[in-house]
């Protein structure tokens, strides 16, 4: 079997719906599970925004949903950008690093 055959034999044709439209994905036979998780969530996402826009349209929708996960992700991953450190905490690292090298010195 050659390369090109194997990778075709392990891959499967996922029909997930998203607001009510199916779209059919090509997945390796082991992400399936998380492929129709994903897209479950996605739709849930999608669905809330929907009942709290004003008549938004399907495009805009994606985008508010792709915008707020991508956010929870950088949070989760700890962005300073999206979660920047107080200022009395970057003072409290400053001082932990005083100490911990004054302690280090007494060796």
């Amino acid at each position: 079997m050659s390369p090109k055959a194997a990778t075709e034999a392990e891959s499967m044709s996922v029909t997930v719906r998203i607001m009510g439209r199916e779209y059919t994905v090509v997945c390796a036979q082991e992400e399936h599970e998380a492929l129709v998780a994903s897209a479950d969530f996605l739709n849930d996402r999608m669905m809330a925004i929907r009942k709290r826009g004003k008549a938004l349209g399907a495009e805009r929708i994606a985008v508010m949903a792709a915008l707020n996960l991508t956010r929870e992700l950088l949070e989760a991953r700890g962005s300073d950008k999206v979660n920047p450190p107080s200022n009395a905490s970057v003072e409290r690292v400053k001082q932990l690093r005083l100490d911990i090298d004054s302690t280090l010195s007494l060796e």
